[in-house]
């Protein structure tokens, strides 16, 4: 062969090895893929989102004792944004007074009308006890005249004398009699006045009592933290406009950020992989460069229907190892829960493994060919699986189905 001639065939050798890698690498779609069987530790993964919420929190409390005065449900009427950090004694929030204020002034005409009968019984008695000292008096002046009479009577005759006599021991009894009545009805108008008078009192100390409870209806903070709301039964934040039961009259919380833990759901087939004691890494979405170290504490046995879904999912708790100040209650978690490691295993990406007829393979590279080569997997996780057969480390297989080996044979393990 000529120097000339194999100038021409390296120029044209060249200009297709360009055009190929200028317009055949990029514009072909299905141009193979290739990694390599890699060797090293497998993590066999469970990743659930969940919740942060803390596992200590001091909780707001409304006005106590509500339930003597028959109030049962309470209206939010005002309350700051969660998330708020307030300090002891800030401002949270306010309650609907309506209710109290209208026992208030209830308590108020029952108070009036007790103190109109207190006056009214206070002039009652002293009319009649001023009636019944009159005729004491009056018993008293007899028995002086009659007395008088009596002696200016020494000289008349003995019947006259005796019939004096017998007057005057007749209202010297009617005297001690009205005395021993007096005294009665003394007690009897102390008694009634202790009666409207303990009413009064009563009132009044129930009026400084709905007061007292009034004063409640607005709520200060008793300790430092950052507010949150809290839940009900049904999973709803309580807000402004909702209500709060007297029976447990919290209005927000106040966690501990220092003991923070991770709240989520599992599905059934994961649930079995998940024990108490596993390790898990922990990240949330508001902050993607934090990653905290936690341990499940709590894997529930009973799953529960989420509301919206039919699927049964099972509460498991992650407690934090540690904390960060950019964690808050409430943010989204990702949550890695590691179930099992092995070392020193051969491991492929999932894309890598293809089936036929039961039989599964992987594309192989072998020199210049491709080999459809049978192999045996083990466990997997959400991106690789463990090869036991049929693979070395270091070879070359393929992400994508090449093209033109659908009727190539499959080389089976041995």
């Amino acid at each position: 062969m000529s120097k000339k001639r194999l100038i021409v065939i390296g120029i044209i050798l060249a200009v297709l090895i360009t055009s190929y890698s200028l317009f055949g690498s990029s514009s072909d779609e299905n141009s193979p893929i290739t990694t390599e069987v890699v060797k090293g530790q497998f993590l066999n993964e469970v990743i659930i989102s969940g919740e942060a919420q803390s596992t200590s929190s001091k909780k707001i409390m409304g006005p106590a004792g509500a339930r003597r005065y028959r109030l049962y449900q309470l209206k939010i009427q005002d309350l700051i944004p969660e998330g708020t950090v307030v300090k002891k004694g800030d401002y949270i929030g306010k309650l609907d007074p309506s209710e109290i204020n209208a026992k208030i002034l209830d308590a108020e005409l029952s108070l009036e009308k007790a103190q109109s009968r207190y006056i009214q019984e206070q002039l009652d008695t002293t009319l009649t006890l001023k009636q019944e000292r009159n005729t004491i008096k009056d018993l008293q002046f007899r028995i002086e005249e009659d007395k008088l009479e009596l002696e200016r009577s020494i000289y008349e005759s003995p019947a006259t004398i005796r019939s004096l006599e017998i007057s005057v021991e007749k209202t010297e009894r009617d005297l001690r009699e009205k005395k021993a009545d007096y005294s009665i009805k003394k007690r009897q108008a102390n008694a009634k006045m202790i009666e409207v008078g303990t009413e009064v009192s009563k009132i009044k100390q129930q009026i400084d009592a709905l007061v007292d409870l009034q004063k409640q209806f607005t709520i200060y903070s008793h300790a430092d933290g950052m507010v949150t709301y809290i839940k009900e039964w049904n999973g709803n934040k309580v807000k402004v406009g909702g209500n709060i039961s007297t029976w447990n009259p919290a209005v927000a919380s106040l966690p501990d950020l220092t003991k923070m833990e991770s709240k989520t759901y599992s599905n059934e087939v994961d649930v079995r992989k998940i024990k108490k004691g596993l390790p898990v890494k922990v990240g949330f979405d508001a902050f993607p460069d934090i990653e905290l170290d936690g341990v499940v504490t709590d894997v529930a046995n009973v799953g529960e229907n989420k509301k919206g879904s039919d699927i049964k999912l099972f509460q498991v708790l992650i407690k934090l190892n540690d904390t960060n100040e950019n964690i808050r209650p409430g943010m989204t978690t990702s949550n890695r829960i590691l179930t099992h490691t092995e070392e020193d295993v051969l491991m492929i990406p999932l894309e890598a493994v293809f089936s036929k007829d039961s039989i599964t393979f992987s594309y192989v590279k072998s020199g210049y060919s491709i080999q459809k080569k049978q192999i045996a997997l083990g466990l997997s996780n959400n991106e690789v699986v463990i090869v036991e057969k049929g693979l070395e480390e270091n070879d070359i297989v393929y992400l994508n189905k090449p093209e033109g080996l659908e009727d190539k044979s499959i080389t089976l393990l041995k």
